[in-house]
C-alpha cells in the first residue's frame, strides 16, 4: 500500500506534465484499488491522446460498467480506436464484440479478422476464438475475413 501511494504521488507529477503513460496507469492503480470512477477519469486523458492502452481499458470500463453505465456501442468504439492501431487486446475485444453482437451488429467475418490480428500480434486465447468464429462461418466466409485481415496489414506497413 505504501508503494503505490508513492507510485501514484510520482505518476500525478509526471500527469500533471500531459504524460499519456502516467495518465493510464493512475487509471490502473486506481482500477486495482476498485476505484472505477477516478480510474475511467485517468483512462479517460490517455485515451483521448490516443494511447491505445488508455483506449482499451475505457473501452473495458464501458463493457463492464465500470465506473460508468454499461455501454456496449461505447465499448466498441474505444476497442476500435485501440485495435486500429494494432493493440492486440483491443483486437481480441473487439472481435468478441463483433462475433456476440454487442453494440455492434454481428458479423463473424468481422470477428474473425479481428481476432487474427490478434492472434498474429501475440494474443494467447485469440487463436482458440478464430478457430470459435469458424465453427460457425462458411469456407467462404474464412477467406473472406483472411483476405480482410491481409489487406489490414498491408495498409499498415
Amino acid at each position: 500500500a505504501k508503494d503505490t501511494k508513492e507510485a501514484l504521488k510520482w505518476l500525478k507529477r509526471a500527469a500533471h506534465q500531459a504524460d499519456v503513460e502516467a495518465h493510464y496507469n493512475i487509471g490502473v492503480i486506481y482500477h486495482d484499488r476498485k476505484n472505477y470512477k477516478e480510474a475511467l477519469k485517468w483512462y479517460r486523458l490517455a485515451a483521448e491522446q490516443g494511447f491505445a492502452a488508455g483506449q482499451d481499458n475505457l473501452g473495458a470500463s464501458y463493457y463492464h460498467g465500470h465506473g460508468v453505465k454499461q455501454d456496449y456501442k461505447k465499448a466498441v468504439k474505444w476497442f476500435r480506436l485501440a485495435a486500429e492501431q494494432g493493440f492486440f487486446l483491443a483486437q481480441n475485444n473487439l472481435g468478441l464484440m463483433y462475433a456476440t453482437g454487442q453494440g455492434i451488429t454481428q458479423d463473424m467475418v468481422q470477428a474473425h479478422k479481428w481476432f487474427n490480428l490478434a492472434a498474429i500480434n501475440g494474443h494467447p486465447q485469440a487463436a482458440r476464438n478464430r478457430g470459435t468464429a469458424e465453427t460457425n462461418m462458411t469456407p467462404s466466409q474464412i477467406a473472406k475475413a483472411q483476405k480482410l485481415a491481409k489487406e489490414w496489414m498491408e495498409k499498415q506497413k
